[in-house]
Parts: C-alpha cells; sequence; structure tokens
C-alpha cells in the first residue's frame, strides 16, 4: 500500500467529483459496477456481507487511495462502501479509465496493482475469520499500521470490535491485557503500538500451535 498511496492522484481531472455527506453509501455489495473511486478527502468503511446476513467491517480506506476497483469493466462490488465522515471521492467510469490509461500507459499498472492488492486483502480478510479473537485483533492491528503507515492507529473499541466481527466487551479485554502488558497504549480512541514485535509474535506463536 505504501507503494500505491497518492499514486493516483494526477489523474483526478479525469474522474467526476462527488461530495457526499456522512454514512452515504458509495456502493453496495452485489451490485452491476460502475467504476471505482479515489478518496480524496474524509473517510470510507468496507464492509463485508456473509452468506448468514453477517455484516462486518473489514477495512478503512486510507486518504489518496483507490476503491471499488472491483467494479471496474462491468464487475460485479464484492463488498460495501460507505462513508464515515462528510467526504470528497472521485468517480472513474470505464470511459474515463480508457482516457487515463490511452493519455498514461503507466497507469494501467497503477490500477492493477491497487486492484490486486484488494483481491489479496479480501482473501487475507476471509481466511482468518475463524481464527482465536485475539489472533484477529494482532492481525488487523498490524495490517491497519501498514495501511495507514503509522503506529497511532484511530479507532475505537466499539469499530475494533465491528472490524473483529465481536463484541466490545471482548475487545476490551484483550486490549487491557495488551497494555498491562506493555504492547500498546490506549487513549481518547487511539490505539498506539509500542512494542510491534510483540504483537507479531502473538501471530507467530497462535500459528504454531
Amino acid at each position: 500500500m505504501v507503494n500505491l498511496r497518492y499514486k493516483w492522484t494526477p489523474f483526478l481531472s479525469y474522474g467526476q467529483k462527488l461530495e457526499l455527506k456522512k454514512n452515504t453509501f458509495v456502493y453496495r455489495q452485489g451490485e452491476n459496477g460502475r467504476g471505482f473511486y479515489y478518496l480524496g478527502q474524509g473517510g470510507v468503511k468496507i464492509s463485508l456481507l456473509s452468506d448468514n446476513g453477517h455484516e462486518r467491517v473489514i477495512d478503512y480506506v486510507p486518504i489518496g487511495t483507490l476503491l471499488g476497483e472491483h467494479g471496474a469493466h462491468r464487475g460485479t462490488y464484492l463488498t460495501t462502501a460507505v462513508t464515515t465522515t462528510p467526504s470528497i471521492l472521485y468517480h472513474f467510469s470505464d470511459e474515463a479509465l480508457s482516457r487515463v490509461c490511452k493519455d498514461h500507459p503507466h497507469a494501467a499498472m497503477i490500477f492493477t496493482n491497487s486492484h490486486i492488492y484488494k483481491v489479496r486483502l479480501l482473501a487475507e480478510i476471509i481466511s482468518y475469520l475463524d481464527s482465536p479473537v485475539e489472533h484477529q485483533m494482532a492481525h488487523f492491528l498490524l495490517k491497519l499500521i501498514q495501511i495507514h503507515e503509522n503506529e497511532n492507529i484511530p479507532i475505537n473499541q466499539t469499530s475494533f470490535a465491528r472490524y473483529i466481527g465481536t463484541s466490545r466487551i471482548t475487545v476490551n479485554k484483550i486490549i487491557q491485557k495488551w497494555r498491562q502488558q506493555g504492547f500498546i497504549q490506549f487513549s481518547n480512541g487511539v490505539i498506539q503500538v509500542i512494542q510491534i514485535e510483540r504483537i507479531r509474535e502473538i501471530l507467530t506463536q497462535m500459528e504454531s500451535v
């Protein structure tokens, strides 16, 4: 993700600028694709509806990245995207994508790499759905650090619980455990990872079981 962030910025003039209010659906899982989007300002959460009808937040889109790439070329949206704050997005239709790639051939590789990353992320998330909660929390905390390029993650316990698909009480117990062990600090809705290697060890220990 480090190499993909803001890479699409030079092409924003090809897209349609959208100013959306908080809690606006950008696209819904299962809808026919009508292109993809770039997040210029604000925030967007990505959720996945399972076969049993349970909806789970699986990602928070960083500013400067694409979303809904699976909706390009008339594909079906695999997830649902909703704004978390008033946001500015840019919509790129299939026609706009073709114009960008014609005028800037290297843009095709940027789009393709972003699409591949999202597909891998989705597959990775699905593979962790049945893992122990502490394992999932460690995995997704490391993923958020990678995505946001920062060890201070602005996420409260309620949002983290939705991200993991568990209760806030369960998340709180593990966060308090990690605080006592000196792995993290948590205040004002921000998780600060103090010992990132110890969080990685949680994954290593559980994967070896």
